[in-house]
């Protein structure tokens, strides 16, 4: 049985190496490429055509492990992809599974059930613990909260400690305006003050 062609994704060349270091030649696992960023990722997959991804969540600058997850996906042939980060916010499992990760696991995890990990991706398994499979059906199961492109804007600028006239200015609305939004994030978010909004719209992923 030929080994599982794999392709590491992670802005952090150290981390990149130690992952290497967790496949010996006899583990079944060929580590054909290395990229630092989605979009080398991606052009990377496209020429490499590996088995399995293995990439991180946040990747710098560029597109994130969401979006490069979908765009992997999208390719013919797509290869699976399993996310490897630090990050096991709800939010960002359930985004990571919706763009069509066949994984997620957290960086501290042993490098067997890594590898078992991508064995079973190759294989058109869904890999995720208990845990995490008992927090997604959780998750699918409560609403979500969904905001407008502008209360988002809002949102993003209420983050920077910016008051309503400094919000109306950057956004050229009248403050009465901002007001408004404001209203509509408070009663969607189910807080009552500004710091609580943007404390909760971190925790829920909106940040």
């Amino acid at each position: 049985m030929s080994a599982l062609r794999v392709v590491l994704v992670d802005d952090h060349p150290i981390v990149r190496a130690g992952l290497r270091s967790l496949f010996p030649a006899d583990a079944g696992v060929d580590v054909v490429g290395e990229a630092a960023t989605g979009e080398e990722a991606v052009a990377l997959a496209r020429h490499l055509h590996p088995d399995v991804v293995l990439c991180d969540l946040r990747l710098g600058d560029g597109i994130d492990g969401v979006e490069t997850t979908r765009q992997l996906r999208g390719l013919d042939p797509a290869p699976a992809v399993v996310i490897l980060t630090t990050f096991d916010r709800d939010v960002e499992i359930l985004g990571a599974v919706e763009a069509g990760a066949a994984g997620y696991l957290l960086k501290d995890a042993p490098a067997e059930e890594i590898t078992s990990a991508i064995r079973s991706a190759a294989s058109g398994l869904l890999v995720l613990s208990p845990e995490l499979t008992a927090r997604m059906v959780q998750v699918m199961r409560s609403p979500r909260v969904r905001l407008t492109d502008r209360e988002l804007d809002v949102l993003r600028l209420l983050e920077t400690g910016a008051s309503n006239r400094e919000i109306a200015k950057t956004l050229f609305v009248t403050e009465a305006t901002v007001k408004t939004h404001l209203v509509h994030l408070f009663e969607k978010l189910g807080v009552e003050s500004r710091s609580r909004a943007v404390a909760v719209a971190r925790d829920s992923g909106l940040l």
